[in-house]
């Protein structure tokens, strides 16, 4: 295996110090023409590059800001690291993407390696909902900003979606349709987008005079096209089938879309579907989806410029905010039967 190679090797080459070739390479304009002609060539013939852990661990800055997300797969998220990839590679950094895969444990190890490569800051959509991996985060002094999470308190920034109208607008478009009858698959309990959505969907049928008992919620482990199918499953079983169901995100409605598909139930006839993201898939899905819009590139741009106001190096003290964005939901054939 080759050796790799060092500035004192380049100093040697170049027939000058250690401190010379450091200066050629930060203070380029303090070295002598002639110097600085010579220790580059040694650069050039030698292959040197610089170790930038080490700079920032001398400069105590990286260039680095973390990004663990709850679902790679899920393209929404991959949207959110697009937005927030942009407004970092304007500011000279790089991103770290990480995902969490909806484990507490395994977001935990992922803010322990942040930790561990003092990364500038950290744009979280947080797994544990007892908070406290974020209360062990916090110890290690990163600042972070929680992204398609409200921050609770002023401990920290935020960009999310209004969760609560989001599913209000899903709910009230269904009822508008003529159902009183709808399912609700929820996802994960845990996560306070999932609860939220579920506040916004009792709200919509509130305001209709509708109670509680008429929104069925079929809760699933996780966020994706395999539980969706479950749950078309289980909503296939029913004796009194829902005539609309809004679903927690799209790829849970791709997968009761599917169920339906293979049970030869009608969508939207027989079955209404509302989902939640508006992922590039929902409008190409066999029948095209209706779903809540949640602007994720937008977010993600949002937060990653938040994280670089909070880490830059000025006089103002920065203020924490909290970025609250309005849902839009967008109508297509899935949710377009004639009630």
């Amino acid at each position: 295996m080759a050796q790799s190679v060092g500035i004192k090797d380049v100093a040697r080459v170049a027939g000058v110090s250690v401190g010379t070739v450091s200066n050629v390479i930060n203070r380029p304009d303090t070295v002598a023409a002639d110097t600085r002609a010579r220790v580059l060539s040694a650069i050039d013939r030698l292959g040197y590059v610089r170790s930038e852990s080490a700079r920032q661990l001398r400069a105590g800055r990286s260039r680095i800001m973390g990004l663990l997300v709850l679902d790679m797969g899920n393209p929404f998220f991959v949207d959110v690291a697009r937005g927030a990839e942009r407004a970092a590679r304007q500011a000279g950094l790089g991103v770290m993407v990480c995902n969490s895969a909806q484990s507490p444990g395994e977001e935990a190890e992922y803010l322990s390696l942040f930790a561990e490569q003092r990364v500038r800051g950290v744009l979280l959509t947080p797994a544990d909902a007892t908070g406290r991996n974020i209360e062990a985060f916090r110890r290690h002094g990163i600042p972070f900003v929680l992204v398609d999470r409200v921050a609770e308190g002023t401990t920290e920034c935020s960009v999310s979606v209004d969760d609560v109208a989001g599913g209000a607008l899903a709910v009230r478009h269904l009822v508008d349709a003529g159902h009183r009858s709808l399912a609700y698959v929820s996802g994960p309990p845990g996560l306070n987008q999932v609860r939220d959505r579920r506040t916004g969907a009792l709200n919509a049928l509130a305001e209709a005079g509708l109670g509680p008992g008429s929104l069925h919620e079929l809760p699933t482990e996780r966020l994706d096209v395999a539980a969706g199918r479950d749950a078309g499953a289980r909503l296939l079983g029913l004796s009194r089938r829902p005539t609309g169901v809004f679903c927690a995100n799209d790829l849970l409605a791709l997968g009761v879309l599917q169920a339906m598909y293979a049970a030869g139930v009608g969508v939207p006839d027989d079955l209404a579907i509302v989902g939640y993201d508006d992922i590039e898939f929902a409008a190409a899905a066999a029948v095209p989806l209706t779903s809540v819009r949640q602007p994720a590139v937008t977010m993600g741009a949002l937060a990653a410029e938040l994280l670089l106001e909070e880490t830059e190096e000025t006089d103002t003290p920065h203020e924490h905010r909290r970025v609250v964005l309005a849902p839009e939901l967008v109508v297509r054939r899935s949710s377009l039967s004639a009630r």
